[in-house]
């Protein structure tokens, strides 16, 4: 299998840009997506208050699984389940929940409520997508664990370590999945279980019921696991607040993940189940959005041929421009020449602009232009005064330059706005290009 992980936790693409995107992941490879919902499900009942005020209605969850049936991928839910529910544990309501009460990233495991809430949200999520056979169950970066009075008092009196504690409340919320919902298949990130040794693991036969995303793979054949995944990442690796996706970089990812591959045979009875090709959006809830899809679509591209083709090779890199319209691809640069025809391509071309250009063209202007350090200065705009002559020698520059951009932002948002609802606009545009514009917004007013 290969799955396209979608991450909801910021940047959620309107359901009809997706009736783009699904066909195009189709044909490059992907047999699936995991979808990563977060607070864009629309919880009912007490869980009401965990909805984004954007969230998905019941409608769009059903028409985003008939949009992958109809393009044969498989749709493989993601549930958090131990770290990384701060959009949970951010509310009052479930503040008490904590690990740490001062942080929101953790579930506390020995408090009653902690499993009873986590099996009212995954039985919401699951009875909405009956048609699937697999869960994800996150359980990754379960930061603090351990550190609260809780954990403290169970370690002492169970002669445990946080590892046989991790793995408690993971063998809770497998147990209710598999009594719940026969059939139903889990899946986890791995990290939290490599710092496990063997013998906990194999005592705790998490492996039976769960596939993970590996390369320590003799320690998981060792524990008596069956199956593997691997988890790559076409963007949102690179730096919280990255905004361009580096191509040759996720590109040299997938193909070490093929060696990897080619490895795995030797470790039979094991055998890879699947990869999944990650996509963050934000690195948690409370973080800046990083890429945005449309702008990482060549790299998806790149790394679901190379997989399918098992290296970049000279047919992966023609079907890649073939498909996306585009002419040539520069992966050292991180570039794609052509006007391109993948869904969300006019925000592609606006992007690069905004990366390449806005903030050195804005700088240049304010802070290489002499006439305006001499006779505009901090000190002349805060007292209003100045001297016509030489503020009309750069008056016209400046406001073709605002004029200019202005008009390219309008045109931006636009575009934006037909694939992202109004929050994520807002965001990426305070985040990306308002912190140099507002500069040059700032100097022409006080210009005029």
């Amino acid at each position: 299998m290969r799955l396209v992980h979608l991450d909801l936790k910021g940047a959620a693409p309107r359901v009809s840009y997706l009736e783009q995107v699904f066909p195009l992941l189709s044909q490059l490879g992907a047999n699936g997506v995991l979808i990563e919902y977060e607070d864009m499900f629309p919880f009912k009942g007490e869980l009401e208050i965990l909805r984004s005020p954007y969230a998905y209605s019941e409608e769009d969850i059903e028409r985003i699984q008939q949009l992958a049936e109809q393009h044969k991928l498989e749709v493989v839910p993601l549930v958090q389940t131990f770290g990384h529910v701060e959009f949970i544990l951010k509310h009052e309501k479930y503040q008490h929940l904590r690990e740490v009460e001062r942080f929101p990233n953790s579930f506390n495991p020995h408090i009653p409520d902690t499993l009873a809430l986590l099996k009212s949200i995954l039985s919401q999520v699951i009875e909405k997508h009956r048609r699937s056979t697999w869960i994800h169950i996150g359980a990754d970066e379960v930061f603090h664990l351990g550190e609260g009075m809780d954990s403290k008092n169970w370690m002492s009196h169970n002669k445990g370590d946080v590892g046989t504690m991790y793995l408690k409340h993971i063998k809770e919320v497998l147990g209710f999945l598999t009594a719940q919902y026969w059939g139903l298949r889990v899946l986890m990130w791995d990290d939290m279980l490599r710092k496990i040794g063997v013998g906990a693991l194999r005592v705790a036969l998490v492996a039976r019921a769960c596939p993970a995303a590996v390369p320590f793979l003799t320690k998981y054949v060792e524990s008596g696991f069956e199956a593997v995944w691997f988890a790559s990442a076409f963007k949102g690796t690179t730096g919280p607040a990255q905004a361009w996706t580096p191509l040759s970089y996720h590109l040299k990812n997938h193909l070490s993940w093929l060696k990897v591959m080619q490895a795995v045979p030797r470790l039979a009875p094991l055998r890879l189940q699947g990869v999944v090709l990650t996509g963050w959006q934000r690195y948690d809830h409370y973080s800046v959005l990083c890429e945005l899809l449309p702008v990482s679509i060549p790299s998806l591209a790149i790394c679901l041929q190379t997989l399918v083709n098992g290296g970049f090779t000279e047919e992966a890199k023609r079907k890649v421009l073939d498909v996306l319209g585009l002419e040539s691809v520069q992966l050292e640069q991180s570039t794609c020449e052509g006007r391109g025809a993948f869904p969300g391509v006019e925000i592609y071309h606006m992007v690069e602009q905004v990366n390449g250009h806005l903030k050195e063209s804005i700088l240049k202007a304010l802070e290489e232009e002499s006439a305006i350090k001499g006779w505009f200065s901090p000190y002349h705009r805060k007292r209003q005064f100045g001297n016509p002559r030489n503020m009309e020698s750069f008056g016209s520059k400046v406001l073709k330059l605002h004029e200019d951009w202005e008009s390219f932002v309008r045109d931006l948002r636009a575009q934006l706005e037909r694939i992202y609802f109004p929050d994520t606009v807002e965001e990426w545009m305070e985040e990306n290009v308002n912190p140099y514009l507002d500069q040059l917004r700032d100097l022409v007013r006080d210009y005029r």
